[in-house]
This record gives C-alpha cells, structure tokens and sequence, in this order.
C-alpha cells in the first residue's frame, strides 16, 4: 500500500491563494426511523437525570419501551413508584400544533395496551415531535444543547378503539413533558392516584 505524502510547504501548488468550501461531513446510513428512535431515548434520559429518576428497558420489549422509577420521601403508596413509557417519535406534526390537542395514530392493539385499565404500574405514551430534516434536530453550544423540537405526554388509560385498525388519540399540547411534568406524575403516582 503506498501513502500519499503531503506537499511540503502545506496545500499543494493548485490549491494555494484559493479558499476552499468547508467539507461537510456526510451522515451515517442509519435509516432516519431508526435515529429518531435514538434522539427521544436521549431525550427520555436527559428528562430522567433532571427529575432523579432511574431507568430501565425491560428485555425482551413487550409492547413498551421504558420504565422509570422515582424514590422521594413524598411518597405514601411507597418509597418508590414505577411508570411504564411507550415512546413514540413523527415528524408529519409541525413544532409548535396550533390548538389545544393534536392528533397521533396508533395501532388497535398497541391501544389496547395502553389503554387497559385498572393497572398496578401507571402506563403513559409519549411523542416527540421532530423537524423533517435531521439537520434540525440538534444545536449544541457553550451554555446549551436543544433537541428539537418537543416531547409531549398522555395518559390513554380507558381511551376507546374507535377505528378499524388504527386509531387516532387527541394529546394536550399542554402536556409538555420535561423534568417538572415527570416529577409532578410521579408526586401522583406516589400519593395513589394517576399520572
């Protein structure tokens, strides 16, 4: 194998007094699905470690994706209270949906489980909504790093199936879920109600 030696005197004779375009560096081939999927587990752990929350995946994943535990003195069912997430990701809802809901479809049997009710471990769905571009997604500097574009949350328990083989849920735009949102469910969860 022979290496190509650099010029000595820096840029070779072609390139100098010329500015060259910056080089921007290509994206991986993981299918954009998939990445999203990557970007609201980054933004389930960021909400987590602010809100003193743990983590765990159950394995093998039978129809929801999370569970996170919260131990706080506060709590009178026990010292510490568990909630089960389904994380969903879209980018087909704009940032910012205007009104008080906005609408994300689900599969019949995905609801179902969602949806049952009573249950001894809380459920909740949450959904991020992310710019088309993966561009977008993502702004770090000194004082921050914003994921974009938003997550919110719902609790379905006892939501009906109203459609054939999907059916689409209403979430309050209200229900932004961050560290006081999770730390708030979790006060009720504690005190024996729901999220």
């Amino acid at each position: 194998m022979t290496l190509a030696q650099p010029e000595p005197g820096g840029l070779p004779p072609a390139h100098r007094g010329r500015p060259q375009p910056a080089a921007t560096p290509q994206r991986g081939g993981l299918a954009t699905t998939a990445c999203m999927e990557t970007l609201q587990v980054g933004y389930l752990h960021a909400v987590a470690a602010a809100s003193g929350c743990s983590l765990a995946q159950p394995f093998p994943d039978n129809g929801i994706d999370w569970h996170l535990s919260h131990a706080a003195p506060g709590h009178t069912v026990d010292d510490e209270v568990t909630i089960k997430v389904q994380l969903k990701c879209t980018y087909q809802t704009a940032p910012r949906p205007p009104g008080p809901t906005f609408g994300f479809t689900l599969d019949n049997d995905h609801l179902v489980k969602l949806a049952r009710t009573p249950v001894a471990v809380h459920k909740i769905l949450v959904v991020m909504l992310v710019p088309r571009d993966p561009d977008d997604w993502l702004r770090a500097g000194p004082d921050r790093l914003e994921l974009r574009h938003c997550c919110y949350w719902i609790n379905l328990a006892g939501h009906p199936v109203t459609g054939r083989r999907r059916t689409t849920v209403r979430i309050p735009t209200t229900r932004i879920f961050d560290d006081r949102a999770l730390r708030a469910i979790m006060a009720r969860v504690g005190a024996g109600g729901r999220p």
